[in-house]
């Protein structure tokens, strides 16, 4: 049969979004459910399951869905099951075999891997990376996740969990602590925690130097604080992000000598800072490069758009 149609689940650590979508990169409709509102990951696979049934019968599309593709925190694609997640309480102490309890509920095959690897997968099929055999796409939002693909594969290893560039030690001493429980993690600098983070400690260090960002007392500053500011020209916004762009810029030296990419494509909230970011880190990445890498690997910006990439990124994964 000619399946025209697949189901992409995007789970966040609030919502879980589901959409159908065609072979162009269509989303023709699309529902969602809360994520954490279950006791049990059984609970919440029956009322996921249960609202893929309810959309593809709405939509007169009963026999023409091919499968299921899922991201998930914590996601391995090897055995189908989300792994102890901590910011999912059903999953936070075991791992949940999500994929066969999906299969079990709606009879369509199901695949799922973490959200970063579905980024990847999304550029891969709908994106910037169409065409490509070799890139890596770093997700640039609350944390840095990664999705690695070379020769046409997503690289995964032995175990599912391949791939986690965020933690890599970028600071190797007195780094930020990260919530992984290591310290000078990419993800404690080049993620919107890391800038505002980076943005708090500038204006410590700098008490003379003025800011716009000074006059945020009732709440945390955050990533778009420093983006807003910056737009202003604000001379310490940019500082910071000039200070992010290098450290992503030093990391991607390294991570192109790894898989020799075709393309680094940068996706996710802080992407959107992308003219601040990109010419330090370009500057950074000129600098230390491997000269046999010089001048082969693109640094791309996510061409998919935000409110749809999650759901493609993870449809990707059926067809």
């Amino acid at each position: 049969m000619n399946f025209q149609y697949v189901i992409g689940v995007d789970m966040g650590g609030t919502n879980t979004a589901v959409g159908i979508v065609d072979t162009r990169g269509n989303i023709l409709c699309r529902t969602q459910i809360q994520t954490t509102e279950y006791t049990t990951g059984e609970a919440y696979a029956e009322a996921l399951g249960e609202a893929i049934n309810r959309l593809i019968a709405d939509n007169g599309l009963t026999d023409k869905i091919k499968g299921i593709g899922m991201g998930t925190p914590s996601g391995n694609m090897n055995d189908g099951t989300i792994a102890p997640a901590a910011n999912i309480p059903w999953a936070k102490n075991q791992a949940v075999p999500m994929a066969k309890l999906l299969t079990d509920i709606t009879g369509l095959p199901c695949r799922l891997t973490n959200d970063a690897n579905a980024a990847a997968l999304g550029e891969k099929e709908y994106g910037s990376a169409k065409g490509m055999r070799d890139f890596i796409v770093i997700t640039l939002g609350t944390g840095v996740g990664s999705g690695i693909v070379a020769g046409g594969e997503l690289v995964v290893g032995h175990d599912g969990f391949a791939g986690e560039l965020g933690h890599v030690r970028v600071v190797r001493h007195n780094g930020r602590a990260c919530g992984c429980g290591r310290s000078g993690c990419l993800e404690t600098y080049a993620s919107a925690t890391g800038v505002a983070r980076t943005a708090r400690e500038f204006l410590e260090r700098h008490p003379e130097q003025p800011s716009v960002l000074r006059d945020i007392t009732t709440r945390p500053i955050s990533s778009k604080d420093v983006f807003e500011a910056a737009e202003k020209n604000d001379a310490l916004a940019l500082e910071v992000f000039d200070f992010t762009g290098k450290i992503l810029g030093d990391a991607l030296c390294d991570f192109i000598a790894f898989s020799s990419p075709q393309a680094v494509i940068l996706f996710g909230g802080l992407a959107h800072a992308g003219k601040y970011l990109l010419p330090p880190l370009k500057e950074e990445m000129e600098k230390h490069i491997l000269y046999i890498y010089k001048g082969k690997t693109q640094i791309l910006i996510s061409s998919l758009n935000d409110a749809e990439a999650a759901i493609l990124g993870a449809s990707a994964l059926a067809w």
